[in-house]
């Protein structure tokens, strides 16, 4: 680990020359001497390479190495609300207790059916409430299933 007063990028710039310095000390006892007569595609590609390589090797060891964002759980996120809007069924399609495959199904709507939405929205399914046997029902349905009354 580096010390705290030398700024991370100096230290990153440190790891990729010296990554330069070892890429090209290797190269020339591991490569034939003629790829290096003139500049080529082929030594190009062997210095951009082993320089990248030791230059990520040596920033992961000082400890300078990018760490990725810490991931967001999708059950934290809030459930957002749009206005709401009639859409046509595009097939049929399952009223469930919550948003999700895995949640108990309450109902089945058949393709046609028009439902609103009631404005809760998790993702890619929305709270919609739609008529089923006479009855009015709501539940959460996959959007994907959603037409608007203009598509076909």
């Amino acid at each position: 680990m580096f010390s705290a007063h030398i700024p991370a990028l100096w230290v990153s710039a440190a790891c990729l020359a010296g990554a330069l310095i070892l890429t090209l000390i290797l190269a020339a006892f591991l490569t034939p001497r003629h790829w290096w007569r003139r500049a080529n595609a082929r030594a190009l590609a062997v210095l951009v390479g082993g320089t990248a390589l030791f230059g990520a090797l040596f920033m992961l060891a000082a400890g300078v190495w990018p760490r990725p964002a810490t991931p967001v759980a999708l059950t934290a996120l809030p459930q957002v609300v749009v206005p709401t809007r009639a859409y046509r069924v595009f097939d049929n399609l399952n009223l469930r207790v919550a948003s999700g495959t895995g949640a108990a199904r309450i109902a089945v709507v058949t393709k046609g059916t028009v439902v609103t939405t009631t404005g809760r929205v998790e993702g890619d399914w929305c709270e919609v409430t739609a008529s089923v046997n006479g009855r009015s029902t709501t539940g959460w349905a996959s959007s994907l299933w959603l037409r608007r009354g203009d598509e076909r």
